[in-house]
Parts: structure tokens; sequence; C-alpha cells
């Protein structure tokens, strides 16, 4: 239904795509990083981006969606994509952070005193442990869907500008 939306609501250019694009990247090397640093649920993952914010999968969607309003140049896109995230990560990440809580109790007490919750800190927390990127990570959370999810919406985005001839 998303899709569809931006693709009826969207008027991209040359400008907006490449602009929107180079955002999305941002999104998804911060995703990237994330997945190669996440043990769900059998570790609490304080490495990585999630020395600087809690939440930094959902801080790179978010990243994400503004590269695809400013893509697709609408104001109704823009006014839906904030509606949306409020409504749907405000819940998800407060019940991330209580499933958190139960399975790391201690740790995560402590993790929360000194990371925030979403707006990344410019200081690091280092993690007690070396752990590095692991690409095996990557895979195994099937993070290769949002790239591959990117890739289809700026296909489309390009699509959408060529038939709408709206290059400049």
């Amino acid at each position: 239904m998303g899709l569809i939306l931006v693709i009826i609501l969207s008027k991209p250019n040359q400008i907006s795509l490449l602009s929107g694009l180079g955002i999305c990247l941002i999104g998804l090397l911060i995703r990237t990083w994330a997945s190669g640093h996440l043990k769900k649920q059998k570790k609490l993952t304080v490495s990585g981006p999630y020395q600087y914010t809690r939440n930094p999968l959902y801080l790179a969607n978010m990243i994400l969606g503004i590269g695809a309003v400013v893509g697709s140049q609408s104001w109704w896109l823009l006014i839906i994509s904030v509606a949306y995230f409020l409504l749907f990560y405000t819940p998800v990440i407060k019940r991330e952070k209580d499933k958190m809580k139960a399975l790391f109790p201690a740790k995560y007490e402590e993790y929360m005193k000194k990371v925030p919750l979403f707006f990344p800190s410019l200081k690091p927390v280092h993690p007690p442990e070396k752990t590095k990127f692991s690409w095996d990570l990557y895979r195994k959370n099937k993070e290769y869907r949002a790239l591959a999810g990117a890739v289809l919406f700026w296909m489309i985005m390009a699509g959408k500008m060529i038939v709408s001839g709206l290059y400049f």
C-alpha cells in the first residue's frame, strides 16, 4: 500500500532522485553496520552503532524514509511518513525496550543509562569486549532485504521520472 502511494504521489526529478538516493545510502550503511553486530535475543548488542544509539536500525529506517520523501518531492508523502513513523515506531521501540529489559535485566539497565534511546550520542560508549562487524550476521539477519527493497524503490522512482518527463 505504501509503495503504491509513493508511486501515485511522487514527482521525482534528477536532483530529487540523486539527493534522496544519497540520503538513502546513509540509511543503508547504518542498517548494514548495525545488522553486522546484532545477535538477536542471544546477547545484548552494544558494539558498532549500538555504542551511539540503542535503536540504530530504527534510526536508519527514519533516514531511509527521509531519503524516500526527498526523492519523491511530495509534501503528502512527508506528512504520511512522519505520521507512520510516530504511530508505528513509538510502540515498537517501547516493546523492544521492555523485551531487552526482560532478556538482559542488569545489563540493559546499565546500557540504558549510557546510550540514548533513538537520536545518537556523539560520544560512543565503549563495549566491554571488542566485537567486529560480521558479514555472517548481516546475512543471518537478512539485511540484504533492505538493500533489495531500496534498489526496487529507486528503480520505480527513476521509472516514474522518465515516464513523467520530470528531469529537472
